[in-house]
């Protein structure tokens, strides 16, 4: 796949412009929307995803294609794990309703500074550094191991969600912080004029470090699927759109999704070993088999889709099964 500069630039232009409308117009409006505001939305968005990847696969070819659908289809799901992870952070502060979209904000626009810092890193170890993929296949393992351990979204964040963040602790133990919100604003004058952080500074510590942790996973995951930074970066940014949209029906959903970190672990082990595969089948790290390459099979990118598919299928048909009859969060 070789993409031009000008579809390149129409699709950084075109992906950007969408992005920054949403969270920087509609998402300033401070108000929580509507079932039908939300359908909408969600509509367009996943609508304007397939519309993308029917693109990449009639001009670019099926393998390219599939590829886009099932990076983005992990990415959406690593999202959604995030996305559930704000919720946590969100409850755990007692953040004011009036200030939630304010602070959704801010963990989305961390998100996609992140993410964007490690594509770029990303891309660069694999053009570069193929024994790379050994270290990407051993982190998906970890990762998957570990949220298998802890069986929930609750513990998907480094540390800690919420006021138990490590990062927050800290901030809370070694600077003046006040309860009281100002907003968005990080910084306040106390009652003796000394200067503050407020409680919106410490939620934007919590949801800058589960970024961070998202980022680490979510990048090596989608480089395991495909090793096109064309279709890294398309299905990035197409997975983090609506999430502001899906927060608010999420938060009344958080109870139901109870394998969810199950099926992410499922699919972040089976896209580990997809990358050692790779790493052993075009190995040239001298001191593993003499720098020769060895005669394993590659997993074929229509197996990675239907096994991503599948996965996420299953888990959330399981999911819903197993909470029938339990009524939604309020």
């Amino acid at each position: 796949m070789d993409p031009s500069l000008l579809e390149w630039l129409v699709t950084i232009g075109g992906l950007t412009a969408i992005l920054g409308f949403d969270l920087f117009m509609i998402g300033r409006r401070v108000h929580e929307p509507t079932i039908r505001e939300i359908a909408t939305w969600l509509t367009f968005y996943l609508s304007l995803a397939v519309a993308f990847g029917v693109w990449v696969w009639m001009h670019h070819g099926a393998r390219y294609g599939m590829q886009f659908f099932a990076g983005w289809l992990t990415e959406y799901s690593l999202s959604v794990d995030n996305l559930f992870v704000f919720v946590i952070i969100m409850n755990s502060f007692n953040v004011p309703r009036r200030y939630r979209q304010e602070a959704l904000f801010v963990g989305i626009v961390m998100a996609l500074l992140f993410r964007t810092v490690f594509i770029v890193l990303g891309g660069v170890a694999v053009q570069r550094l193929s024994w790379t993929f050994y270290l990407f296949g051993a982190f998906m393992a970890y990762t998957a191991v570990k949220l298998l351990r802890h069986g929930g979204v609750e513990d998907t964040g480094g540390g800690g969600s919420g006021g138990n963040n490590a990062v927050v602790r800290f901030a809370r133990t070694h600077f003046n912080a006040t309860d009281r919100w100002a907003g968005v604003r990080f910084f306040v004058r106390d009652s003796s004029g000394v200067r503050a952080i407020t409680p919106m500074f410490l939620v934007a510590l919590a949801l800058g470090t589960t970024d961070l942790v998202f980022a680490m996973d979510s990048i090596p995951a989608i480089y395991g699927l495909t090793r096109q930074p064309y279709l890294v970066f398309a299905s990035t940014v197409f997975a983090l759109m609506g999430l502001r949209q899906l927060y608010f029906i999420l938060g009344k959903l958080l109870n139901r999704f109870v394998y969810l970190s199950q099926g992410l672990a499922v699919i972040l082990g089976f896209i580990g070993v997809r990358m050692v595969l790779h790493a052993l089948h075009t190995n040239d790290v001298w001191f593993i088999n003499s720098g020769r390459n060895f005669n394993v099979p590659e997993i074929p990118t229509p197996i990675s889709l239907t096994v991503v598919v599948g996965v996420l299928a299953l888990t959330t048909a399981a999911s819903l099964y197993r909470t029938r009859g339990v009524p939604s969060a309020q």
